[in-house]
């Protein structure tokens, strides 16, 4: 976990209430942030650079962060996050208001491309990429931080996780 990554605790508030908001800006070919996938629960325009969008808790959401300047990138990143609840422990990002459980966070433009093309193997099944078992994105990010080639997700994974889920609720 980067030094920008910190543990803290919401507190307080029903979890009915808590929702995850995510700063976006677009200035073209300069800096562009983008929600790649996730149930957003509202959508409000700032102006026409800035918007913010929110996530209820558990929802899972890729953030995608791309800046650059006249000598060309400075910066890629995707994160892929659970929003939280309420009372439970989440990390710090930036644009992430209250911050959530980072599942997955790789910079440099040639793994990010390598996450959007896991992301779209997940959605060619016919899954939402929010509905992929959390777990499948910590091991991409594990096995793309190890300069490893990740597991694709599979019809079966995704069973297994759903019959999962039916048991623990």
């Amino acid at each position: 976990m980067t030094a920008q990554a910190r543990l803290g605790r919401q507190g307080g508030y029903a979890s009915s209430t808590i929702l995850t908001h995510v700063n976006l800006t677009w200035i073209e070919k300069k800096h562009e942030d983008w929600i790649r996938f996730g149930r957003q629960g509202a959508d409000t325009i700032i102006d026409r650079r800035r918007r913010t969008v929110s996530f209820a808790s558990g929802t899972i959401f890729a953030f995608v962060r791309w800046q650059a300047n006249d000598f060309g990138t400075v910066c890629s990143n995707i994160d892929i996050v659970r929003a939280v609840g309420a009372g439970e422990a989440y990390a710090t990002l930036a644009c992430v208001t209250l911050g959530g459980e980072r599942l997955l966070h790789i910079h440099g433009w040639p793994k990010v491309l390598q996450v959007l093309r896991a992301i779209d193997v997940v959605e060619a099944l016919g899954i939402d990429a929010g509905d992929a078992a959390p777990d499948h994105w910590c091991h991409v990010h594990n096995r793309l931080s190890a300069g490893q080639t990740p597991r694709a997700y599979t019809l079966a994974r995704h069973k297994a996780w759903l019959a999962r889920q039916a048991v623990m609720s």
